[in-house]
């Protein structure tokens, strides 16, 4: 087990050292805000909802792109 001297020595060496918590999620908002911005392959495909690192999409990627959005076939008219 860890002393209490230990602990705090952890959170004291954390909170100087490390972003964590709600800093860490602005940060990496502004980084992606900033991919955006400056109109990136990557700021372009975070726009789009899509995969960033090259991996195919025509069949997978279901992850970045949400559920199915079903599409209705035409019905063919018979004679």
């Amino acid at each position: 087990d860890w002393s209490d001297d230990e602990i705090t020595q952890i959170n004291k060496y954390i909170t100087e050292n490390l972003t964590v918590e709600g800093e860490l999620r602005t940060e990496v908002q502004m980084s992606i805000k900033r991919l955006m911005d400056i109109v990136s392959y990557r700021g372009l495909r975070h726009r789009k909802g899509l995969p960033l690192r090259g991996q195919r999409t025509k069949n997978n990627s279901r992850t970045r792109k949400g559920r199915r959005k079903t599409v209705a076939n035409k019905k063919k008219v018979t004679k």
